[in-house]
């Protein structure tokens, strides 16, 4: 057999491996695919939006590894020496990346821990958004004037976050002020009417009215009533509307402040005096009288 030949048959050949090569990387990203979704399938009934994603990617890139691994044996690579290489690597970039190890760490005791999943809706630092993803080195999270927030894990650990969504029921505070002429008894059953003919607030638990104190201008309540999570945003619209309607209809007043100036216990008030633009005195307020 001449130089020729051998070239000829050595060149089919390394046509032929590169060409499987490639068949088994093309099959292999379509059978991980496929599997992939065939995983997050069988525990979609059992597991919540988060892990499904976590499965997937893991099912994915595994399989994934595993052909691509094979195009690369069949090409005649050694994989001895990338995975000693990938070990070096691996090494050295933790040692370059402290904060991103400390992301993934955090991350794992977020998946673990389970503070929230996707869907829910969190305050993170006066941030609140729902969660998009919750990955290894970061949450993502979507805000209500639709930006996209992304928060590392090691924040989520280190900072207060509150899940909006984590049970059924939420209560509501609305911060109310009557008049000190007002009767307190009346108010009280006018706020608790409101509450009853309100078809948003719950029965169980029932609605509840704290008196805070006596105010500068104002007799202070708290009127608390509880919804379910899903329309408490509808209920805290709706409640401050039919309780300021209910509070004109009964002719209760709610007070805005009032302000009187004196020079000392035992004197009399401020007279008040109006002057016109041309600067000459147009009227002067009674001496007691209080502004």
């Amino acid at each position: 057999m001449d130089l020729s030949s051998l070239l000829d048959v050595v060149t089919g050949r390394r046509a032929v491996q590169v060409l499987w090569a490639l068949l088994k990387l093309g099959g292999g990203l379509l059978l991980a695919r496929l599997a992939s979704r065939g995983a997050a399938r069988l525990i979609a009934g059992s597991a919540d939006n988060h892990h499904e994603i976590l499965v997937r990617r893991v099912v994915f890139y595994g399989v994934a590894g595993l052909f691509v691994a094979s195009a690369l044996s069949e090409l005649g690579v050694d994989l001895s020496i990338l995975l000693g290489a990938a070990g070096i690597l691996t090494v050295a970039v933790g040692f370059a990346s402290q904060t991103s190890a400390s992301n993934i760490i955090s991350g794992l005791f977020l998946i673990g821990e389970k503070p929230f999943a996707v869907g829910d809706i969190i305050r993170v630092n006066g941030t609140v958004g729902e969660v998009l993803s919750i990955d290894l080195l970061s949450v993502k999270l979507r805000t209500f004037d639709n930006l996209f927030v992304r928060i590392p894990n090691e924040t989520m650990i280190k900072t207060e976050v509150t899940n909006l969504m984590r049970f059924p029921i939420r209560r509501y505070d609305l911060q109310v002020g009557v008049a000190y002429k007002e009767d307190v008894r009346a108010v009280r059953d006018v706020l608790m009417e409101v509450a009853e003919n309100n078809p948003l607030c719950l029965e169980e638990p029932p609605p509840l009215i704290l008196f805070m104190g006596y105010g500068d201008s104002a007799l202070q309540h708290q009127f608390s009533v509880w919804a379910k999570t899903e329309n408490y945003l509808e209920l805290r619209n709706t409640i401050a509307v039919e309780v300021k309607e209910a509070f004109d209809e009964c002719g209760i007043e709610i007070p805005y402040p009032h302000r009187t100036l004196y020079a000392g216990s035992a004197t009399d008030p401020f007279p008040v005096v109006q002057v016109e633009e041309d600067g000459g005195q147009a009227a002067a307020s009674e001496p007691g009288n209080n502004t």
